[in-house]
C-alpha cells in the first residue's frame, strides 16, 4: 500500500503537475485511510490495495461521520480514494475499483458570499495611494476583484505575465493550466502605479515576482490574506473577509451586469460549468428580491 501511495503522489506531482498543497491534501487523506485500516486490523497489517473492498472504504467514511467530520470533508476523502484507485486501475496494479459504486454524502449547498458594489467602492476609497503598502494593496485588490484570481494565482504572478497593450494577464491556474484573463483599465492603472513605485521601495530587489513584501521578496499567501482582511474590514462588516470573497464578488457582479455563464466560467478558470453555476443562484436570489420589491402584484396570493 505504501509503495502504491508514493507512486500515486509522484504521479500527481510530476505527471499531473498538481501544486504542493494539493498533493499534501491527497497524502493526508490517503494516509488517514491507511491508519484506519491499521487500527482496525487485529495484527496491525494493512491489506494490499487489490484486497481492499468497498465495505472497507464504506466503514472508513462512516467512522469519520460518526466522529463529527462534516460531509464536505468526508466527500473529499472519498474523492481522494477514487483518484487513487483510478490511477491503480490505469497502471494495471488492481483489476477492480472498490469506490465505483460508493456514493458521496449529500452536501448541503451553501451559496458563496460576496461584497456589494458599494463595499467594493468604499474599499478602494479608503486605501491611501501615497505609501508603499497602499499602492501595492490597491493593485492586489484591483486584480482580485477585476480578474477573479485565486490567491495562489496572484501570489505566483511575474512581471512578464502582464500585457499592457492587450490589457491581459497570463495566469497559472489549477493543474498548472495557463489562461489569459482580460483586466480592466482601473486595475491596470493601479498595477502600473505600483510597479513604478515598486523599484523605489525595493531598489536592490532581484525578484521577478510582481508583488513583494517589505523585504523585497515575493509576498506570501498569508501576507496577502492579512492585507486583504485589513483593507476589507475598513469598508465591510461582513465576516470571513478573504481574497476568495473577492473572487466570488467578481463572478457575481459580472452575472448581475449581464455576463453569460460560459464566459464567467472561462474567466474563473473552472474546469466544469457546473462549478460556475453556483453563482446563478445568487443572481436569481437578487432578481427575486427586485421583483418582490418592484412588481405591484408580487405580494398577491395566487
Amino acid at each position: 500500500m505504501k509503495t502504491d501511495l508514493e507512486l500515486f503522489l509522484h504521479y500527481l506531482s510530476k505527471g499531473k503537475q498538481f501544486s504542493l498543497h494539493t498533493v499534501k491534501a491527497y497524502r493526508s487523506d490517503l494516509e488517514q485511510f491507511v491508519r484506519f485500516l491499521v487500527e482496525r486490523s487485529a495484527d496491525g497489517v494493512v491489506l494490499f490495495p487489490h484486497q481492499i473492498q468497498a465495505e472497507d472504504i464504506r466503514s472508513f467514511l462512516g467512522n469519520l461521520l460518526q466522529h463529527g467530520m462534516n460531509k464536505k470533508s468526508v466527500a473529499r476523502k472519498l474523492a481522494s480514494l477514487r483518484a487513487f484507485y483510478g490511477y491503480l486501475v490505469k497502471i494495471g496494479s488492481v483489476g477492480q475499483d472498490p469506490t465505483v459504486n460508493l456514493r458521496s454524502p449529500k452536501i448541503d449547498q451553501k451559496l458563496p458570499r460576496f461584497l456589494s458594489e458599494k463595499e467594493i467602492l468604499d474599499t478602494f476609497r479608503k486605501i491611501e495611494l501615497n505609501s508603499s503598502t497602499g499602492t501595492r494593496d490597491n493593485a492586489i485588490i484591483e486584480l482580485f476583484y477585476g480578474a477573479g484570481l485565486r490567491l495562489s494565482e496572484l501570489v505566483g504572478l511575474n512581471l512578464e505575465d502582464f500585457d499592457p497593450i492587450g490589457l491581459t494577464i497570463r495566469v497559472l491556474g489549477k493543474g498548472r493550466k495557463v489562461r489569459i484573463v482580460p483586466v480592466g483599465k482601473n486595475a491596470f492603472k493601479a498595477l502600473n502605479l505600483y510597479v513604478l513605485k515598486r523599484f523605489e521601495f525595493h531598489p536592490a530587489q532581484e525578484e521577478n515576482a510582481v508583488f513583494l513584501n517589505p523585504s523585497g521578496k515575493r509576498i506570501s499567501t498569508r501576507g496577502v490574506q492579512y492585507l486583504v482582511l485589513r483593507r476589507l474590514k475598513a469598508a465591510s462588516e461582513k465576516e470571513k473577509l478573504s481574497p476568495h470573497l473577492l473572487r466570488h464578488t467578481f463572478a457575481t457582479h459580472l452575472l448581475d451586469h449581464g455576463a453569460d455563464l460560459e464566459s464567467v466560467k472561462e474567466l474563473l478558470g473552472h474546469a466544469s460549468l457546473s462549478t460556475t453555476q453556483i453563482y446563478t443562484h445568487l443572481s436569481m436570489d437578487r432578481l427575486r428580491q427586485v421583483y418582490k420589491q418592484a412588481h405591484p402584484r408580487s405580494e398577491l396570493e395566487s
